[in-house]
């Protein structure tokens, strides 16, 4: 079972330790960086450290849009090591799950990008409902699902 815990001073460096499969870099950030954002951006984020049987695996950020209004999902990665075994889709679930509580502001709309060639996480967000809208950004699409 995989479960969401907010990244606080107990666990951050779990999430600094976190590592990519080689070539994944181009695909998403590393926490390290992201957590620097969510710092920038803490009165409209939530950083959470993904957990298997109480062991970190993975790492994702829940931000929201004030703008325009959305909620976006950051640098969702899962350790190298965890990779290949469901994680990432139960992660997204709960995310996703998350998001429908409206934590920061009312939106039906959810947004993240996805790097053009990775295949795997393209697929993963499609089997969540999610899909292209035809925005790009650089080597990123766009994927937008609405949720109740």
């Amino acid at each position: 079972m995989t479960e969401l815990k907010p990244i606080t001073e107990e666990n951050f460096i779990d999430a600094f330790d976190l590592k990519l499969a080689p070539g994944q870099e181009e695909f998403v950030s590393h926490p390290v960086r992201s957590l620097a954002q969510a710092y920038v951006y803490r009165e409209q984020c939530q950083p959470f450290g993904i957990y298997a049987d109480e062991k970190m695996v993975g790492y994702v950020m829940v931000i929201y849009d004030y703008d325009i209004p959305e909620y976006d999902i950051w640098h969702m990665m899962i350790d190298e090591s965890a990779q290949g075994r469901g994680f990432g889709g139960e992660a997204l679930d709960r995310v996703i799950g998350y998001i429908r509580t409206k934590p920061f502001g009312s939106s039906d709309r959810v947004a993240l990008t996805c790097h053009k060639d990775n295949a795997a996480a393209r697929k993963l967000y499609e089997s969540r409902g999610f899909a292209a809208n035809g925005v790009e950004y650089d080597e990123e699409i766009e994927m937008v699902l609405t949720v109740a």
